[in-house]
Parts: C-alpha cells; sequence; structure tokens
C-alpha cells in the first residue's frame, strides 16, 4: 500500500524542486525526505524521480503519483471539513456563487431547500468559477453555482475526478441600449451594427467575446467603460455611458433601457452546479442542487424586472434562445 506521508513528501519535492527545499518546507531534513521518496519507489517498483545537478525530475510514475496525490489530499481535506460539521450543534452547508446567478436563482432555490431542511445553518460565498471549483475540491464549500462560455464546462471527470457538473440552465445574452437609441426599434441586432458605439462591460470573460467578435467582424471595439458588476454597467448605459452586452438572469431594472436580442449565433452562459461526487456524510448538497434545478426550471426563477425588450423580441423575463 502506497504510504499516505511519502505522497505528501512526493508532492512537496515536485513543487519546490529539490530535496532541500521540499525538506525545508516541511520541516524535515534532506536525509529523511530522501528516505521517504526512496520507500516509495521500493513499493512502486519503479523509479519516480530523477536527480541531477540541476535538481530533481519526476518520473513518468511520479508525475501520477503526483496526481494521485493532489486527489486524495483534496479528499481528506474534504472528509475532515464533513466530520467537523458532523460534529457541530447545526448542520452547515457552504454555497460558492457568481454575483448574477445566486441573485437568480438562490432566494428561490433557498425558500424551497429552508422549507425542507430549517436545521441547516447556510452560508452563501460569491466568487468567481475559477475559484469556486477549487472550492468544492478543497471541502471549503460543499457545492458551488458556476458558468462557462464556448467549450467544455469548467468540470470533467476525467480532468477533475471527484466532481460533477450538473447543467441547470443557458443564459443567452442580450444587447442592452440606452434610452433613445437609434437601434432601440430593431427586434434583434449583430454586434457589428453597433460598431461605432461606445460599450459598457460588465465582465472580463464578456469582454474577450467581444473583443473576438470585433476582431473576425473587422471593427474595432470602442470601449467607454470596464466593470465587474453587471448591474452597475446597466445603470452606467441608463445614464448614456454606452451600450452593454448582458446575460439574461443579469438584466435589471433601469428606466428607458432596451434589451434587444442578439443575432445568431447567439452567445450565452451556460450554468450549472458543482458537486462532489455523492457522498453519505453530506446530502444536503444534493438537496440544494435539486432546488437550484426547481428554480432554473421556473421561467422567471423568482426574478422580476428588467429593461424593456424591443418591440418584436421576447421578453427578458422567461426568454428563451
Amino acid at each position: 500500500m502506497i504510504d499516505v506521508q511519502r505522497l505528501r513528501v512526493l508532492r512537496a519535492v515536485a513543487e519546490h524542486g529539490s530535496f532541500n527545499r521540499a525538506a525545508a518546507a516541511l520541516m524535515l531534513t534532506p536525509s529523511a525526505v530522501s528516505q521517504h521518496v526512496a520507500s516509495l519507489e521500493r513499493t512502486l517498483g519503479h523509479p519516480v524521480a530523477v536527480r541531477s545537478t540541476r535538481g530533481v525530475t519526476l518520473t513518468e510514475s511520479g508525475r501520477l503519483l503526483v496526481e494521485a496525490a493532489q486527489t486524495v489530499a483534496d479528499e481528506l481535506d474534504r472528509v475532515r471539513r464533513a466530520i467537523d460539521r458532523l460534529a457541530a450543534p447545526r448542520p452547515r452547508l457552504t454555497v460558492a456563487t457568481f454575483t448574477s446567478g445566486g441573485r437568480h436563482l438562490l432566494p428561490g432555490a433557498l425558500a424551497r431547500f429552508v422549507a425542507v431542511h430549517p436545521e441547516v445553518e447556510l452560508t452563501v460565498l460569491e466568487t468567481e468559477p475559477e475559484a469556486a471549483v477549487p472550492m468544492v475540491r478543497s471541502g471549503a464549500a460543499d457545492l458551488a453555482l458556476a458558468y462557462h462560455f464556448d467549450g467544455p464546462p469548467p468540470v470533467r471527470r476525467d480532468r477533475r475526478p471527484g466532481l460533477d457538473w450538473v447543467p441547470l440552465m443557458e443564459d443567452p445574452l442580450w444587447l442592452v441600449l440606452p434610452p433613445g437609441h437609434r437601434l432601440a426599434h430593431r427586434p434583434s441586432l449583430a454586434p457589428a451594427e453597433l460598431a461605432s458605439d461606445r460599450w459598457v462591460l460588465g465582465c472580463l470573460k464578456t469582454e474577450a467575446f467581444l473583443r473576438r467578435y470585433a476582431g473576425l467582424a473587422g471593427f474595432d471595439l470602442r470601449v467607454a467603460a470596464s466593470t465587474t458588476d453587471y448591474f452597475f454597467a446597466q445603470t452606467l448605459v441608463a445614464s448614456g455611458v454606452g451600450v452593454s452586452l448582458v446575460p439574461h438572469v443579469s438584466l435589471a431594472p433601469a428606466p428607458g433601457l432596451t434589451a434587444v436580442r442578439v443575432e445568431p449565433p447567439r452567445p450565452a452562459r451556460h450554468i450549472g452546479v458543482v458537486l462532489p461526487r455523492p457522498h453519505p456524510a453530506q446530502p444536503y448538497a444534493r438537496a440544494l442542487a435539486e432546488a437550484l434545478a426547481e428554480a432554473a426550471a421556473d421561467p422567471d426563477g423568482g426574478r422580476t424586472g428588467g429593461p424593456d425588450p424591443a418591440p418584436g423580441a421576447a421578453p427578458p423575463n422567461g426568454a428563451r434562445p
């Protein structure tokens, strides 16, 4: 059987690139580190590290072990946190969420969840998916509400073992125009038709999409303001600072704003839940995931208001791509 402590030592060697630096980080002697690695090699029957004057290089076997060591460490940490929760006077559940998705889905989902599980103490942490997924891996969060644009979801079993991605809904992007805009009467628009407008950006990922689109369409993206909050971005649009590209769930009430469909191929965010694999010590995460799925199936998700749709466009509330 492979010793967990020896895996921990090998991880430190891989991280620091030498036995001496790994020993200092682990508060061991270099000799002890060398003995741990040698014992690991004897147990495995294959070399895991190659020493040279430039440091230590892992073999292919060593790299596979380090990947496994990370998974083992994450799982042990998650189990430790689950045990701590079991010992707490009240069961606890921590959910990580990005801001707009949380505002749209969590109120309805938490109302459903609390009605069935009033004994649970809930904590909601706001963070972007790139930070939320590692939190679920480590046990710092029990589940995460996350999203992705193009490409594969942020969780794939072959790349992130121990985690599942449960899709909830598509969140199409809308063009949001200020009061009196010349194209507010249109049912749909291509972003290229707004090439002469200045843009208000609500997040870095939307900016990346717009810059790719502008490059393909052959125009320069004129950015008037960049924010990290779609709701604040829409207040800037309402003030005439520029136009914006906003996900459906982030459309916010503001006098005079008009939301117009993006012409196909229409971009969208794909919203889902990141969960650890089923674990008997934490059934509440699955229960909240089910409540989130019910909230996502609701056309409004408990949300009201939003910019006025353009004539002929489906209203933002309940709109579908």
